[in-house]
């Protein structure tokens, strides 16, 4: 079933529809989280999947009579190669996969959006042969898929088992959420060659992102839940020492989120205990320690106490 009298299915506009409802909440948080950079990669990664359902969906249409058939069918195809090619960017930047580097640096290029560039953007406007342009230009593509899939999974479990990961929540649940996710995705070549229909291709490349988004938002509801109770156990304390702290902290221009790694710093919380408490990684923690002693003028944990005070609480009876 098309809607408004153009290509475009009534599932795909519906689940582009919800995507679209989600986007301001998912900026809304990295509003809120800055320092959290996996909200923007998701935010980005959303937004393209909104893009490759429209452009999609719509594309070809005859009736469009601003863009020619062949530079909408080269719209609509990049869109699924640039989604393919971001994808293992969001994991890489997002889960901190260091394995997935030389992937984005060398082999995405070449066998993604080479493919791309050389059968869609050259040889298809030459020939007008759309037919061709895909089976020459999703060959590469075909084959590679199932190996940068592999390298995904392989980073991600050895993640989980380091158990470093900066992101909540990361059960295995969870873990195997984010499989399902990745994996409708090795399929769109296959989609491409048996030319099947529009609603099972964006069912099952949605399908996962669903499910991620699901998780992105308990996450994120956590996160602020948490840190609210914080916040509050910090401002309803009703001790005048901490009160002063707290003036010591905006004294010396301590963010928000600088007081709180401050706190637990002073409290003998490792690195990666603070990590685990406030949802981020050991080496946010550190450059947050780095600077908390710059702007306080200090080089060690226990000047910090003395200076801030937050150790003499802790060590109060």
């Amino acid at each position: 079933m098309l809607v408004f009298g153009s290509q475009l299915h009534l599932l795909t506009f519906i689940i582009v529809l919800l995507e679209l409802m989600t986007l301001p909440f998912v900026w809304w948080y990295y509003y809120s989280w800055p320092g959290d950079k996996s909200r923007l990669w998701y935010f980005i990664l959303l937004a393209l999947l909104v893009f490759y359902n429209l452009t999609g969906g719509m594309f070809p249409d005859p009736k469009l009579r601003f863009i020619s058939v062949t530079m909408q069918n080269i719209i609509a195809y990049g869109s699924g190669f640039g989604m393919a090619a971001y994808f293992p960017y969001y994991f890489y930047k997002s889960f901190g996969l260091e394995r997935l580097r030389k992937h984005l640096h060398c082999w995405v290029p070449l066998c993604l959006l080479l493919p791309f560039v050389l059968f869609f953007c050259v040889l298809y406007p030459l020939t007008k042969n759309l037919d061709l342009a895909i089976n020459l230009g999703m060959l590469l593509p075909l084959v590679y898929s199932p190996i940068l899939l592999r390298a995904i999974l392989l980073s991600i479990r050895e993640r989980f088992r380091s158990n470093e990961l900066s992101l909540y929540p990361y059960g295995k649940a969870e873990m195997w959420a984010v499989y399902l996710a990745v994996s409708p995705w090795v399929l769109m070549c296959v989609f491409s060659y048996l030319r099947v229909s529009q609603w099972v291709e964006v069912l099952a490349t949605n399908i996962g992102f669903i499910i991620i988004t699901v998780l992105f938002m308990l996450r994120s509801g956590r996160m602020e839940r948490l840190d609210k109770q914080r916040m509050l156990e910090l401002e309803s304390s009703g001790d005048n020492q901490h009160a002063d702290c707290l003036k010591l902290c905006a004294k010396y221009n301590l963010s928000k989120r600088e007081v709180e790694v401050a706190r637990l710093h002073c409290q003998g919380l490792t690195y990666e205990q603070i990590g685990e408490k406030l949802f981020i990684s050991k080496r946010t923690v550190d450059t947050y320690v780095q600077r908390i002693y710059f702007k306080t003028g200090v080089n060690t944990k226990i000047t910090l106490q003395k200076k801030l005070g937050f150790g003499l609480i802790n060590s109060s009876p």
